[in-house]
């Protein structure tokens, strides 16, 4: 007997013809351009994926949403703003067309649909979509300290910038966003940064580093 094969791949990273990375945060960028060109409507990512998505989704005219942490947040987020697609910058792609799930195979035919339409090098597209680059970094909590006091702390400090607060804080200013997450299971304060630049990204997140460690 012939037992019937599944195959379930969930996220999805593509190198370009030089070797070089795609990057995993563009596959849903380079994936819903291909959808929002045929189809439009709203596009979701959570809150720590890049802000790539929302120039894209702009770019076509489109409304951009971004969810909590989470494959289920977005699900949810998607279902509320009837999203003709979205994911997360894991590499993550979902069609609500097919179903509400992460799907690797559903991105590859995405994305080889975009380049059949456009014949162009991977890598010249990927240059037609905006630089960003990400730093992730984490503070070290002793199990005592209040985390949640203290990200309410951060969002008072940065009130004039623009805060959300559905996922920890985060925090967006003109050219760049920090987002921090308190773990679950640990002491701990993830710090997620993009910015234009590794550099500022980098020096960004640095920076965050010490004022959570002076409070």
């Amino acid at each position: 007997m012939v037992l019937p094969l599944t195959l379930i791949v969930d996220r999805l990273a593509f190198v370009c013809e030089d070797g070089e990375m795609f990057g995993e945060e563009y596959t849903l960028v380079a994936c819903a351009d291909y959808v929002l060109r045929h189809t439009p409507g709203a596009t979701v990512s959570n809150m720590s994926s890049s802000r790539a998505l929302h120039d894209v989704t702009v770019k076509h005219g489109q409304r951009y949403s971004a969810s909590a942490v989470g494959e289920v947040n977005v699900v949810a987020m998607m279902k509320a703003t009837d999203a003709v697609i979205g994911g997360e910058g894991n590499g993550g792609v979902i069609l609500p067309e097919l179903h509400y799930g992460r799907d690797a195979l559903v991105g590859i035919a995405l994305f080889l649909s975009l380049l059949a339409q456009n014949p162009m090098k991977v890598s010249a597209l990927r240059q037609t979509y905006p630089d960003y680059f990400m730093s992730k970094q984490k503070v070290e909590l002793t199990p005592e300290l209040d985390t949640d006091a203290l990200l309410i702390q951060m969002a008072k400090r940065y009130q004039n910038e623009r805060v959300t607060t559905i996922d920890g804080v985060k925090i967006d200013f003109n050219d760049h966003w920090v987002h921090l997450r308190k773990s679950n299971t640990e002491p701990i304060i993830r710090i997620y940064v993009e910015a234009p630049s590794q550099d500022q990204a980098d020096a960004v997140a640095q920076a965050f580093i010490t004022e959570l460690k002076s409070l």
